[in-house]
């Protein structure tokens, strides 16, 4: 059974530093006066549609031969994401989106201002990960009140997980119900989206 999180544009927290890391701007680099108001204004605006949705589910977990994990009736092999879930009971999938908006935003500033549509590229990264890190937090918090703990997450496309993976994630869970299809490049839409797994270590299901 799939849950779902939702939350308010505003409830959303908003980095500017974060947007320039993005950008490319080290942690000692201040970017110019341009640049930074041009942040300023591409939060401001993107904040005020993004659309931040997420569904989830947690299935029992098995890992055998150190690699092999299964899960929802689907069985992979991966010796990175077997090692995140080491000593894990169970295991959530989520997917994360925060709206077509966004994705009509950065492709109408594509044909009107090259920069601009730079910096709404690394606003929505920061705003898509900025919801994740608010599920991951719930989810951790859940965690910590039944006596357990919740690994870091862990996307499709990191180390040896395949993108195809995202197949998984579609199949498990009711991502149309949060307006996400997945395409035959294997890329979501609306873009600025997010799957992956986070482990759940030595307690029942919390979900």
């Amino acid at each position: 059974m799939s849950f779902f999180f939702y939350k308010q544009a505003a409830e959303i927290e908003s980095s500017e530093s974060e947007v320039a890391r993005y950008l490319g701007y080290a942690n000692r680099t201040v970017p110019e006066e341009q640049i930074k108001n041009i942040i300023h204004e591409c939060c401001k605006q993107m904040h005020g549609i993004i659309t931040p949705k997420c569904v989830y589910e947690e299935f029992e977990l098995t890992l055998k031969d150190s690699n092999i994990i299964s899960f929802g009736g689907i069985e992979c092999q991966s010796k990175y994401l077997a090692r995140n879930l080491k000593n894990c009971s169970s295991v959530i999938l989520f997917a994360a989106t925060i709206g077509a908006g966004v994705d009509h935003i950065i492709r109408r500033m594509q044909a009107q201002d090259s920069v601009k549509a730079a910096v709404m590229q690394s606003v929505g990264a920061m705003f898509i990960e900025s919801f994740c890190d608010q599920f991951n937090g719930m989810i951790k918090e859940k965690a910590l009140e039944q006596g357990g703990k919740a690994h870091p997450r862990y996307s499709p496309g990191y180390g040896d997980v395949p993108l195809t993976m995202q197949k998984t994630f579609f199949s498990l869970l009711q991502c149309s119900k949060i307006g996400l299809t997945l395409m035959d490049t294997l890329i979501m839409s609306p873009e600025k989206s997010v799957t992956a797994f986070i482990g759940i270590e030595n307690i029942s299901k919390i979900v």
